[in-house]
């Protein structure tokens, strides 16, 4: 039989040890409730979903914008991004304008100088606080976007595309001469001019609606979309196609 003195010895020595192996244990126990209490992170994917879905100004979608005119489809481009820049990377493609974002090419034609109602003929003045600030043009076309959003719950987005359409010109006089006599003759326009022209006429509308006034270029800007794209005869837009259509008509 073994000694009664060293199997005592023995049960004191294995004693401590089972009483740290339980502690161990007991801690690691509390240890993962506490990881279960604590609150859990997003997963990474759910932080980057809002960027991943691209929304213009990270508010508004380009999803479900509707284009009902056939021949503006092709060159009206949507490409939602948080700020709608692309620093020029396209003039090395043939027809770069129709590669560039809508919202961007309002952006462009708003950079421009002049100063009262001499700037919707060829009198374009050479100063203007909107020449080159880029940057400063696009928080003025988010803040119009916030105002159309709040005035009348629609899609900013679609409201533009809607003004566009609406504002476009189908015809246009050109001036021909003929044996010593100049005479105007109505000609068709292309999608690419369409657009163009009515984009020009917007941002014209807008800079001329704030020039010596109260109103902000973003409300005025925010007005001209709303009145065009609801197609009212109060909008600059809409006028100036109608005159320049009228006047296409008595030139057949």
């Amino acid at each position: 039989m073994p000694d009664k003195s060293y199997v005592e010895k023995n049960e004191v020595e294995a004693e401590p040890a089972a009483q740290t192996a339980e502690a161990t244990k007991d801690m690691a126990e509390a240890q993962a409730a506490k990881r279960r209490a604590a609150p859990k992170k997003a997963p990474a994917k759910a932080t980057t979903a809002r960027y991943n879905k691209r929304l213009f100004f990270g508010k508004y979608s380009a999803d479900d914008i509707v284009v009902s005119d056939p021949s503006l489809q092709a060159y009206i481009m949507l490409k939602p991004r948080p700020y709608p820049n692309i620093y020029g990377r396209r003039k090395h493609l043939a027809y770069y304008k129709a590669h560039v974002d809508l919202v961007e090419r309002l952006i462009n034609k708003l950079m421009r100088g002049g100063t009262g109602k001499k700037i919707s003929g060829r009198v374009i003045r050479k100063e203007g606080s909107l020449q080159g600030k880029k940057l400063k043009v696009v928080h003025i076309l988010e803040e119009a976007f916030e105002i159309i959003h709040r005035q009348t719950g629609k899609n900013p987005i679609q409201l533009l595309v809607d003004a566009i359409q609406n504002a476009a010109p189908i015809e246009d006089t050109t001036r021909v001469r003929y044996g010593g006599i100049s005479y105007n003759v109505a000609v068709g326009i292309s999608s690419q001019r369409r657009l163009d022209v009515a984009l020009r006429n917007m941002a014209v509308a807008a800079l001329m609606g704030a020039f010596k006034n109260k109103k902000r270029l973003a409300e005025t800007l925010a007005t001209e979309i709303t009145l065009a794209a609801n197609n009212s005869p109060d909008s600059y837009a809409i006028k100036k196609r109608i005159e320049s259509e009228r006047i296409a008509k008595r030139a057949r």
